[in-house]
């Protein structure tokens, strides 16, 4: 009874011993494979369903745990980085949001306004870098029966975007009407050149109204002297002259002379 008791006892102590052996090696691995994934790091998923092209909230998000071994530069770890997008697919609640989901809102003043792009190519020139929030002229040069035309296209058209700045310019978006997109859009494609000026805008040299007049009005409003005004200003300069005295002395001379004359014909 006792032999059979002190076995037990043995078979209990190899037993503890062995599972604290297993128990310390298991660790040990768990250990190995957390360093190896590099720990834990929190995403974003939906907090449920999401229709496309919704503007995200922080309402609509929640996090999630993954390894960092698992994450990939598409993941999204910053809140700043959602917040004011859209997503372009359909999400389910738990969907991860990845950054190739997401794109800026537009921010149209009209929803039935258009964003059409308009790129620097050989038929499309800028004549300055042009910014976001500025306004622009389009002028176009066509062919019609054939003759050539430059006409003012549109004038006053907000920009709503504009790619690279200095030597990388690229070009902008104007935000117009559905109806004159359309038109925008066949003059890209079917005009001779497209010129893009800035409008001037928000500068510190103002223009006074003489200066933004054409040529032709400032000449038509150019007042002109009549016959009758050169003979007023011709008749004030001669009276402003001083009289030489000689000149007046041969004038009161000369009837005298005339009047002896008259006399001695008469006496003859």
């Amino acid at each position: 009874m006792l032999e059979a008791k002190r076995r037990a006892a043995i078979f209990l102590l190899l037993a503890f011993i062995l599972a604290a052996v297993a128990g310390y090696l298991v660790l040990e691995k768990v250990k190995q494979l957390n360093a190896e994934l590099g720990g834990m790091v929190e995403i974003y998923v939906s907090n449920g369903d999401i229709p496309a092209r919704t503007l995200l909230h922080s309402s609509q998000l929640t996090k999630m745990e993954i390894p960092q071994k698992f994450l990939t530069a598409s993941h999204i770890t910053d809140e700043n980085d959602i917040i004011g997008q859209v997503s372009v697919v359909p999400l389910k609640e738990g969907d991860i949001i990845t950054d190739n989901m997401l794109k800026n809102y537009s921010n149209l003043q009209n929803e039935n306004n258009r964003l059409v792009a308009l790129y620097r190519t050989d038929k499309i020139q800028f004549d300055q870098e042009i910014a976001a929030l500025d306004r622009v002229d389009i002028i176009v040069s066509i062919e019609e029966e054939g003759k050539k035309n430059t006409e003012l296209f549109m004038k006053d058209v907000a920009v709503a975007f504009a790619q690279g700045t200095g030597e990388n310019f690229a070009g902008i978006g104007v935000e117009v009407s559905s109806e004159a997109a359309t038109k925008l859009i066949h003059m890209q494609n079917y005009a001779e050149y497209i010129r893009v000026l800035k409008a001037n805008v928000g500068q510190d040299v103002e223009i006074s109204e003489e200066q933004q007049k054409p040529a032709e009005e400032v000449k038509e409003e150019t007042p002109t002297s009549t016959p009758a005004d050169s003979t007023e200003t011709k008749t004030e300069t001669q009276a402003e002259q001083p009289k030489d005295p000689a000149t007046e002395t041969n004038t009161e001379e000369a009837p005298a002379s005339n009047t002896n004359a008259e006399s001695s014909e008469g006496n003859s």
